[in-house]
C-alpha cells in the first residue's frame, strides 16, 4: 500500500471506528521506510508572550497596526490553534493521569506497569484471526485498493493492536473510577450568536448544539441520523440551533439556505429543511418551489421571496459569522461553544455534551451551596 494512499486513508472522511487501524497500519509502513506526508496537520504554538491588543507590532509611515488589529485579522486560525492547543493539553493529563494510575496498581500488585496491564488485558483480547482480517478487508477494500495477501500480514498486526488498546483503555476506565479522576482544565469556547436562527428544543437548554450546515453538503446529511439521535437521547437537555454555511463550490446551496429561511418565514423552517435533505440531487430553483407546494406553503409569498432575494443577506452574514468562528468547511458544531467539526459519530458529541451537562451540574451545586452558606 503505497503512502499517498494510506494518507488519504487516515484524512478523508473514514468512519471514526477505523480510524486507528488505518493509523496503525500506517506505522507498519513508516518502520518498513515509507514516508507519510498527512495534510491538514497542525501543531499549536503558544505565545510567547503575554497577549496586548494595544502593542504595536507594526508601523507603515506613521500609522500604527496593533496586536489587537492582527488577532481580528486572523480569529479563525488563532481559534483553530487555541482548540489545538487544548487537545494537547487535554492529551497530556489523561497521559500523565493513566500513567499515575496505572503505577500506583503495579506498586500495589508488586509488580511493573507493563506486566500489570499484560496481566489485566491478558484474556480480555482475543486474538485476530484471518477471517476477522478477510472481513474487514472486504467491508474497507474500495479504499485499501490493494490485493489482500499484500496487506494482510499488517492489518492483521493493526487490528490486533486496537483489539489490545481497547482492553487497555477498558482497565484504565476501570482505574479512573476507583481514583475519581476529575480533569479541570476548562476548555476554549467561542461566543456565537443565535438569536434569530432556527431552533429545537428549550432556550434555557443546558447544553446547545450549533451547527453551520450546507444543504448540498453530503456530510451535513451524514450527520442527521447522529442529530436525530442526540435529540432522541438527551430530550429537553439540548437545544439545537441551524446556521447557514453555504459552500462556495456547492452550486444551488447558497439559494437552497435562501429557501429555507423563506420557509421559515411561514413557520415551516425545519420541515423545509427535511425535504431538502431527502434529496440532495434535486436543489434547482424548481425543485426548491416544488418542496414549498408539497408542505402546503402559501406558494405566491414563497415565490416571491426566493425570486427577490429577501435573505440573501442575511445568508451572507450567517456565512461571515461561521467564518469569524473558524468554520471552513460543513458540518461545523460548536457544543456550547466548543468547537467539533465534520460528520462525527454520535459518541464525540456524547463526549462533549456529558461533559457540559457535568459542568453546568456542578456550577449548579456551586451555586446551591453559596446560597446555603449567604443564608
Amino acid at each position: 500500500m503505497n503512502q499517498a494512499r494510506i494518507a488519504r486513508l487516515l484524512c478523508e472522511g473514514l468512519d471514526f471506528r477505523w480510524r486507528g487501524v488505518f493509523s496503525a497500519i500506517a506505522a507498519v509502513a513508516i518502520a518498513a521506510g515509507l514516508t507519510l506526508s498527512i495534510p491538514g496537520a497542525a501543531v499549536a504554538q503558544a505565545p510567547g508572550q503575554p497577549s496586548d491588543p494595544n502593542r504595536v507590532v507594526a508601523t507603515v509611515g506613521n500609522h500604527k497596526i496593533t496586536e489587537g488589529e492582527v488577532d481580528e485579522e486572523i480569529k479563525p486560525q488563532l481559534a483553530s490553534m487555541q482548540n489545538q492547543l487544548y487537545q494537547d493539553r487535554r492529551d497530556a493529563i489523561n497521559k500523565l493521569a493513566d500513567d499515575y494510575i496505572i503505577d500506583q496498581a503495579a506498586k500495589k500488585a508488586k509488580i511493573t506497569a507493563a506486566e500489570f496491564i499484560d496481566k489485566q488485558i491478558a484474556g480480555k483480547s482475543a486474538k485476530v484471526t484471518d477471517k476477522e482480517a478477510k472481513e474487514f478487508y472486504d467491508q474497507h477494500k474500495d479504499r485499501i485498493r490493494q490485493p489482500y495477501d499484500k496487506i494482510k500480514a499488517p492489518l492483521i498486526a493493526a487490528l490486533q493492536r486496537r483489539s489490545d488498546q481497547q482492553a487497555r483503555q477498558q482497565v484504565i476506565a476501570r482505574l479512573r473510577e476507583d481514583h475519581h479522576v476529575k480533569v479541570l482544565l476548562e476548555p476554549p469556547r467561542l461566543k456565537i450568536a443565535t438569536a434569530g436562527y432556527p431552533s429545537l428544543g428549550p432556550k434555557n437548554a443546558p447544553v446547545t448544539v450549533v451547527e453551520f450546515a450546507d444543504f448540498q453538503c453530503p456530510y451535513c446529511k451524514r450527520s442527521e441520523d447522529t442529530i436525530q439521535e442526540l435529540r432522541k437521547e438527551y430530550g429537553d437537555k439540548m437545544r439545537l440551533v441551524y446556521i447557514n454555511f453555504p459552500l462556495t463550490f456547492h452550486q444551488y446551496a447558497f439559494q437552497a439556505a435562501e429557501a429555507a429561511s423563506c420557509a421559515g418565514e411561514q413557520g415551516k423552517f425545519w420541515e423545509y429543511h427535511d425535504e431538502l435533505f431527502k434529496d440532495q440531487s434535486k436543489l434547482s430553483t424548481k425543485d426548491l418551489k416544488a418542496d414549498a407546494a408539497k408542505l402546503k406553503l402559501n406558494t405566491k409569498q414563497f415565490d416571491s421571496c426566493l425570486d427577490k432575494g429577501k435573505y440573501a443577506d442575511a445568508v451572507r452574514e450567517a456565512m461571515s459569522q461561521g467564518s469569524a468562528a473558524g468554520v471552513n468547511g460543513t458540518p461545523g458544531f460548536f457544543i456550547n461553544g466548543r468547537p467539533l467539526t465534520g460528520a462525527q459519530p454520535a459518541t464525540a458529541f456524547e463526549s462533549i455534551i456529558n461533559e457540559e451537562l457535568a459542568h453546568n451540574g456542578q456550577h449548579q451545586r456551586n451555586a446551591s451551596a453559596k446560597k446555603g452558606t449567604a443564608g
